[in-house]
């Protein structure tokens, strides 16, 4: 796949050149609020929101690039993300070439000013599509291995690991963007020594660090996606913070998964960021150990094992009341890498629609968490804290082994590499209410 951006150009919007997260070559599509009007389709570029109402007021596509813009510049995405990858594409091409420095027509399209570009402080953002269904995954091995160890030391993967992308049906209703807090959930636990549960505030409240994957296109119900096909449903992709109640998990999980542990709130950022602009970064999967299973046929092609990963890294702070009282950094949490999915994008679409179910465009899915292999690169507190048994130090002189009341965990992502400029997805962040 091509990224149909070079790395050396640059845009006459003067802040996306050298943007740690938004230059030319990045171009993520979101849905935004400008101050006093209401919600449309718009592409970050720098410190501002270019706004494709505006943009197709003023005539500034034609062919198959306006359809494409106009079916991406309403209250939500999913029309956009129903179209064919060849007219996204168009659109994407012809943004590039808009906002490019050498743009031949430059003066008339700066004319346009402040209706066209939107300051970016200024907006509100909303969730990027109207989501139909969300899954959620547990690809990160590393995460599967440390989380089993703590409840089955000496056999921590189960025996279909290897072999199945394990998922579960998430709750899409309760999906909210960057920057809604997130309220304590109740939940029943059995606290050690009970025989009885009681309905209680969850105590051991935790994030989950995920990447989010934004599907696009359908398949018939009863069809499945070859993952030959694959890449043509993937829209773009988001960060996510899978919330989780540990205690209330570890009571309810049983036999049937997770349920209200999870279910009360994700988060996720606001930014389609789309394959093309991380075509750059993309990577072969890594090899699987000696003695792991090689993938069934239909989840296997030499392609996708040749160039399906992605390189991000991805980062999560924790900032906490008393920080920000006393004015010090967030702490951080952890820093990893899409690098430690045991499982592509790919074999996650292949694997969920193999038995006929049907993907809609719109639909999330989210890898699970992506701890490293180190304990600087871990991915969730539970795994920080061994089980709440070790806790976290933080500057401001307070300790941590799960989230309190106040906390607001942050996450980032970024890619890097010579001689490109860095692509990042923007904030996903959330602070924790009290229970009711």
């Amino acid at each position: 796949m091509t990224s149909t951006a070079t790395s050396y150009r640059r845009s006459w919007v003067t802040s996306a050149n050298e943007h740690h997260d938004f230059p030319l070559q990045n171009l993520p599509f979101g849905i935004f609020s400008p101050q006093g009007l209401p919600p449309r389709g718009g592409v970050a570029i720098g410190d501002v929101i270019f706004d494709l109402q505006t943009a197709l007021e003023n005539s500034l596509f034609t062919g198959v690039a306006q359809t494409a813009a106009q079916a991406a510049s309403g209250k939500s995405l999913n029309a956009f993300f129903a179209l064919p990858s060849t007219a996204r594409l168009a659109l994407r091409e012809r943004l590039l070439e808009l906002l490019d420095a050498d743009y031949p027509q430059l003066k008339n399209l700066q004319a346009q000013g402040e209706a066209l570009l939107r300051p970016a402080a200024d907006c509100t953002m909303h969730l990027p599509a109207k989501i139909g269904d969300y899954t959620d995954f547990y690809t990160g091995i590393h995460h599967a291995v440390n989380v089993g160890k703590l409840f089955r030391p000496d056999n921590p993967l189960l025996p279909n690991y290897k072999y199945v992308p394990i998922g579960y049906h998430g709750r899409s209703s309760t999906i909210y963007p960057s920057g809604f807090a997130v309220r304590r959930p109740l939940g029943q636990t059995l606290k050690p020594g009970s025989e009885m549960p009681t309905l209680t505030p969850t105590a051991r409240l935790d994030y989950e660090l995920e990447l989010g994957i934004w599907i696009a296109g359908s398949n018939p119900q009863g069809e499945g996606i070859t993952i030959e096909n694959a890449p043509e449903h993937i829209a773009g992709f988001c960060l996510l913070n899978d919330w989780s109640a540990r205690d209330l998990q570890a009571w309810e999980y049983q036999p049937l998964g997770p349920f209200l542990a999870k279910n009360f709130a994700t988060t996720v950022s606001p930014w389609v960021v789309t394959a093309e602009a991380l075509a750059p970064y993309r990577s072969a999967q890594a090899p699987r150990p000696e003695g792991d299973p090689q993938p069934l046929p239909y989840l296997f092609n030499s392609e996708d094992q040749a160039s399906g990963a992605f390189n991000i890294e991805l980062e999560v702070l924790l900032h906490t009341a008393a920080q920000k009282a006393q004015g010090l950094p967030p702490h951080r949490l952890g820093l990893s890498n899409t690098l430690n999915m045991y499982w592509t994008v790919a074999q996650l679409i292949t694997h969920h629609t193999v038995n006929g179910c049907s993907l809609r465009p719109g639909d999330l899915l989210g890898t699970g968490t992506l701890s490293g292999p180190t304990p600087d690169s871990l991915g969730s507190l539970l795994e920080i804290s061994n089980g709440g048994k070790q806790a976290i130090k933080l500057n401001s002189g307070e300790e941590r082994c799960f989230l309190a009341d106040g906390d607001e965990i942050i996450m980032l992502a970024r890619c890097k590499k010579e001689g490109h400029p860095s692509i990042g997805f923007g904030e996903c962040r959330g602070v924790i209410l009290a229970a009711k």
